[in-house]
């Protein structure tokens, strides 16, 4: 039986805790889990709340939260994005996240998300080529070698059956990095000197690049026909990687366009350039790829329900282990309208 002090106890999953977990379940089973439980949920978007995240932006980069209900069960991410970062030694993205009981308002899980946003990042852009990307595709491109590129590329190999990725970044010490932790993980790996180079043999392209700014990671030219496209890197206003006539070729998929349209490649677009939600094709209602020349795009943004499905996975994947502390987070008074008294009682020398 569940007693209320049980209800004030609250799991924390530490940055320790979530890399004994990824090892004790397998980095690539939690990848092909991930991207289940978020496809379940995506089958079920209309019970969610949905709004954009709330962003505060400064001139080195931003700060958001990203909340969402199922109407049980609440949650929200907390995230950066600061690309300057890195020059100083520090991460580009950082998070934590909480879920809780809609029935009580009481909390159920605490836990960093900074790995766990790059396991549940990695895992959406498989889920969406596992509907978009050209059958068979067993290459890909992958432009921007930073912190999420090792991910994205297991968990195409997990949910996609990639067997071959080709690195680009401009930085080669990147590009280095990521071919060596790639080493041992089944994957061909083959490192380029150009993102031109890259795109040779291609059928996935993801583009994962930091920088805050209008860039041109891919040109028109280096786009031919038949390629799916994920482009995970322009995820805020005034950050973009595609040049915009690849995407007037292209066929658009998003996730939720009131915040895509002002965060992602599409804030290039008029404001009503016709786009496909991604829910839409997952459960029948709308097509995704219709034929081996057309290319489809993810303009991948990230949404909140993607958070609330990694983190009600990490609730249920922690229990009976040992990789969670127990947080005494919330008052419990004996009696729950005298927290005053609860209070006075825990002075030095208090009797009672």
């Amino acid at each position: 039986m569940t007693t209320p002090s049980d209800l004030a106890l609250v799991p924390f999953v530490s940055v320790d805790h979530m890399m004994g977990l990824v090892h004790h379940i397998g980095i690539e089973q939690m990848l092909i889990d991930l991207a289940a439980e978020i496809e379940a949920d995506f089958k079920r978007w209309e019970l969610f709340d949905k709004t954009p995240r709330v962003a505060s932006h400064s001139p080195v980069g931003v700060i958001e939260l990203m909340p969402t209900s199922d109407g049980e069960m609440y949650g929200f991410k907390y995230v950066n994005g600061h690309p300057k970062n890195t020059r100083e030694g520090l991460q580009t993205v950082t998070a934590f996240g909480l879920l809780a009981d809609v029935n009580t308002g009481y909390p159920k899980l605490l836990t960093e998300m900074t790995i766990l946003t790059a396991l549940r990042t990695a895992a959406m852009s498989a889920l969406a080529a596992k509907y978009l990307a050209p059958k068979g595709a067993r290459t890909m491109a992958m432009i921007g070698n930073g912190a999420q590129s090792e991910f994205q590329c297991l968990a195409f190999k997990a949910n996609c059956g990639i067997d071959t990725v080709r690195l680009y970044d401009v930085d080669p010490k990147a590009t280095l990095k990521c071919a060596t932790n790639l080493r041992g993980t089944g994957l061909t790996v083959v490192s380029c000197d150009s993102g031109e180079s890259a795109m040779e043999g291609a059928e996935i392209i993801t583009t994962c690049t930091a920088d805050k700014q209008y860039a041109t990671i891919l040109t028109d030219n280096m786009v031919g026909s038949g390629v799916h496209i994920n482009a995970i890197g322009g995820d805020c206003p005034g950050k973009t990687e595609l040049a915009a006539p690849i995407l007037h070729r292209s066929e658009i998929f998003v996730e939720y366009p009131p915040q895509t349209r002002v965060e992602g490649e599409i804030q290039q677009l008029d404001p009503d350039h016709p786009v496909t939600e991604l829910w839409q094709v997952m459960t029948g209602a709308a097509e995704g790829r219709r034929d081996a020349r057309q290319i489809t795009l993810f303009d991948s943004v990230g949404f909140a329900i993607e958070d609330f499905s990694a983190l009600r996975y990490v609730h249920r994947a922690i229990q009976a282990t040992r990789f969670f502390t127990n947080l005494d987070m919330l008052a419990d008074p004996d009696d729950p309208r005298d927290l005053f008294g609860m209070v006075a009682r825990a002075a030095p020398g208090a009797v009672g």
